[in-house]
């Protein structure tokens, strides 16, 4: 590690559950973020500020001036411009030394599958239903960590889900695919701050993940009331029926 490095990430070197070793290892890592709004933006913001060699962005919207009260990776400026060449603008900025990988289109099932696979974990901060049962789907089979963050209103859902390891429990385990009628922040409205906070969490948690310290929340869905400033945690059990992670 070159001593720039050493001065540009001291204050975490300085943690002992971190250390060189462990920044060596957030050097030598690559995530996958799959959308760059509201939660993807702090997500790769935190991910690209600690270090993270690669980081891989998936989004095929533009910047739109409804965005910009909660999607802080962007600004005015960038309106119009795809997302994902906006925050690849913006995190060089922060990080030169990160490579940010732009991915600007719809993945096709196989080409999901090959970028999962080349992750050593994924960050799913999309807002439908959609897009994140094929990425629990492809984490699955790939035997992938996942972080699936959700924000709407004043309420925030975190999770984290590890196939193949320690019995977990997947994304369609806590929801089936003809279930609840989705919801959306263009229709029911969302407070500024809020996915700030889960998409950081969505960061940490990948970051401990990497770097296997503290505990994982896995097989728990954490939900947060930000009017109330509480955080409540349920118990997941794997659905033995399940059509992802089932047998």
């Amino acid at each position: 590690m070159e001593d720039n490095q050493l001065l540009r990430y001291s204050r975490q070197i300085m943690l002992p559950q971190i250390d060189i070793a462990g920044q060596q290892k957030l050097l030598d890592s690559r995530v996958l973020i799959i959308g760059l709004g509201g939660l993807g933006s702090p997500a790769a913001l935190y991910l690209c500020a600690a270090g993270v060699g690669q980081l891989a962005l998936n989004d095929f919207d533009n910047v739109d001036l409804s965005n910009l009260q909660r999607q802080v990776l962007h600004n005015s400026a960038a309106i119009g411009l795809p997302k994902v060449e906006s925050a690849q603008k913006q995190l060089h900025e922060l990080n030169p030394e990160t490579q940010i990988i732009a991915l600007n289109r719809r993945f096709e099932p196989d080409e999901l599958l090959e970028q999962v696979e080349l992750a050593d974990i994924v960050l799913d901060c999309s807002d439908n239903f959609t897009t994140r049962f094929a990425v629990n789907a492809a984490c699955v089979q790939t035997s992938t960590a996942l972080v699936s963050g959700a924000v709407i209103r004043f309420e925030g859902q975190l999770a984290v889900f590890t196939p193949g390891l320690n019995d977990s429990p997947c994304y369609n385990c806590l929801y089936s695919k003809n279930g609840e009628q989705e919801e959306s922040c263009a229709r029911n409205g969302i407070v500024a701050p809020l996915p700030g906070i889960v998409g950081s969490m969505q960061a940490l948690e990948a970051i401990k993940w990497l770097l296997n310290i503290g505990r994982s929340p896995v097989g728990k869905l954490q939900i947060f009331d930000a009017l109330n400033s509480e955080w409540h945690r349920l118990t997941l059990r794997r659905d033995p029926a399940c059509p992802s992670c089932g047998p």
